[in-house]
């Protein structure tokens, strides 16, 4: 089955999570994603329970980790970094003139992407399966892309309180410019492995497929918001149009550095 009570279920706890949304609408992709991926390990535990198994403990822990990481980061971001919430109000709407439909719509289609992101784990235990070669490689991978991930995020915190007013090529930036989303990509391809082997129909894969396939579209448009945003910051610093013109925007060892162009990358 495509749809059984227990994602139904879990599609209702990421709903209450995302209603955090309604507050500020950013919030329903970002402090919503986080704690959302959060309550999804803490629902896959608690409605499979009876099919206790290290697959379901793993892969439980890890999405809480992973949300607890990245909702902890940005609720501390919101709260504490005054230049981000400056700079975010000259770059995105505050959402007060937004009507109640387009917010219940957001509302809605995140809560959706955040089932279908995390669909090949739920369905492997919709479906009863355990610990398998997919799995155990797609743990590992998941797991590379939260060690990715949080290296960069530290690693651009380091090197904006160093130089607060210059773009950061360390560490992980030397060899991408948005490490932080190629670590997200990691992730999500690690957790549509772990499905490979346990789909009982195409409709599951195909709802799986969906789901990592709009992640993928998400963190292309981030990478093209940020180099938009970089551009206008730092367009009379020869450094870093030096930068951009080595070191590929999103895919380590592509010559892709620049998708500003790509005006459909919207996301």
């Amino acid at each position: 089955m495509i749809i059984t009570n227990e994602i139904l279920i879990i599609f209702i706890a990421v709903l209450i999570i995302c209603l955090i949304g309604f507050k500020k609408y950013i919030w329903f992709i970002s402090l919503g994603y986080g704690f959302s991926i959060v309550i999804i390990g803490i629902m896959n535990l608690v409605l499979f329970r009876e099919q206790m198994n290290p697959a379901l403990i793993i892969s439980s822990i890890i999405l809480i980790i992973y949300g607890l990481r990245l909702g902890g980061f940005l609720a501390l971001r919101e709260i504490k970094s005054k230049s981000y919430n400056k700079k975010m109000k000259t770059e995105i709407s505050d959402g007060k003139n937004m009507s109640i439909f387009i917010k219940i719509m957001l509302w809605l289609t995140c809560a959706l992407l955040y089932i279908l992101m995390t669909s090949p784990i739920i369905y492997r235990f919709v479906n009863k399966d355990g610990v398998d070669t997919c799995f155990i490689i797609g743990m590992i991978i998941t797991t590379i892309g939260i060690i990715i991930e949080s290296l960069s995020d530290y690693q651009k915190n380091k090197s904006k309180k160093k130089n607060p007013n210059t773009f950061c090529r360390i560490g992980l930036y030397k060899i991408v410019r948005c490490p932080n989303y190629l670590g997200e990509l990691i992730i999500w391809l690690g957790v549509f492995i772990t499905g490979f082997s346990t789909f009982d129909s195409i409709g599951q894969l195909i709802i799986s497929i969906i789901g990592f396939l709009a992640i993928v579209y998400i963190m292309f448009s981030g990478a093209r918001r940020l180099e938009l945003r970089q551009d206008r910051t730092y367009k009379d610093d020869n450094e870093y149009q030096k930068y951009v013109k080595k070191t590929p925007i999103l895919l380590p060892f592509i010559p892709l550095y620049s998708v500003k162009k790509y005006k459909w990358l919207v996301g």
